[in-house]
């Protein structure tokens, strides 16, 4: 008898346990979380789930009270916590996950599957499309696509702002997998005219200081790895341009020279609008796409289609 009894009080301390955990992980909180992050405030969160600013943020903060800690950075601007990064990480496995199981049992409802990818503007604008563009048609695969500079991309991987990102970096990250995709070459590219105003006598500090640069954003680093090839250390005076199509066209218009895809422009190189400033000069950047290892067999079909569509070198 006694026995018995501490048997069913180990049961029923097994059981609360069990029901703590799923009081926890309350998916719909998790959702709310997600969805603020992906919306940059909770007013368009509410908008996209359907309910109530106040209802979104009541939801928010019962998830910050059953776990004991805060998950929202509010100000200056909405992020998450480290906690929260790792709840934002946990959804967005758990949400591929799910599409997998419905697959494989008819009598669920599969679920549209969203992913929120980092990738530079530059495979954007060029070969990005084609790569992906038939597996996620055949997929009914939806994307948030996050444009950042290839060195910044990884960095909203880690946050837990996105599932999977397209970057230079080949360092994998704790929890994904990193697999090289190819390589982009990049030109340092101006005008004809451009190059004989500000560079006929060859390149040397006093021009450099003196010739406009395009530059895509403050985080933007092929500008300064190709001054640093040409032995320049020094500040350039420079445009910023957050948009690869703005980027040449700035280019053509003969505002500045900047590093430009060669796939991007070879009809302009082949044409003579655009040529190359230094032409012993480009810079070789290879592309790595990171992933979580438990995204699901729709992430593991996608890198699958990268590796194998993307028309990069190698």
């Amino acid at each position: 008898m006694a026995q018995d009894y501490r048997l069913t009080a180990i049961l029923k301390i097994h059981i609360h346990n069990v029901a703590s955990v799923f009081l926890m992980i309350d998916y719909k909180l998790l959702e709310a979380l997600a969805t603020v992050i992906e919306c940059g405030g909770f007013e368009r969160a509410g908008v996209a789930l359907g309910l109530s600013q106040s209802a979104v943020s009541q939801r928010l903060r019962t998830l910050e009270i059953r776990l004991g800690q805060p998950v929202l950075i509010r100000s200056p601007i909405i992020k998450a916590t480290p906690a929260g990064q790792r709840l934002l990480n946990h959804v967005q496995q758990v949400q591929l996950l799910e599409r997998d199981l419905a697959g494989s049992i008819p009598a669920l409802s599969e679920p549209t599957a969203r992913l929120r990818i980092a990738l530079n503007a530059d495979s954007l604008a060029t070969w990005w499309a084609t790569a992906i563009g038939e597996f996620c048609a055949e997929e009914a695969l939806l994307l948030d696509m996050v444009i950042e500079d290839q060195d910044i991309g990884l960095r909203r991987m880690r946050e837990g702002d996105v599932a999977a990102c397209l970057c230079s970096s080949p360092q994998p990250i704790a929890g994904a997998r990193c697999v090289p995709v190819g390589t982009m070459t990049y030109l340092p590219l101006a005008t004809p005219a451009y190059v004989q105003r500000y560079f006929s006598s060859g390149f040397n500090a006093d021009n450099f200081e003196s010739a406009p640069a395009i530059v895509f954003g403050p985080n933007d680093q092929l500008q300064h790895r190709f001054l640093a090839q040409c032995g320049y250390h020094g500040p350039v005076p420079h445009h910023l341009c957050p948009s690869s199509e703005g980027f040449v066209k700035l280019a053509l218009a003969g505002m500045g020279y900047g590093m430009i895809p060669q796939a991007q422009v070879q009809q302009e190189l082949d044409t003579g609008q655009l040529v190359n400033i230094a032409p012993s000069q480009s810079l070789e950047v290879r592309l790595y796409w990171h992933f979580w290892r438990h995204g699901g067999g729709v992430m593991d079909r996608l890198t699958t289609a990268i590796q194998s569509a993307s028309p990069l070198n190698r």
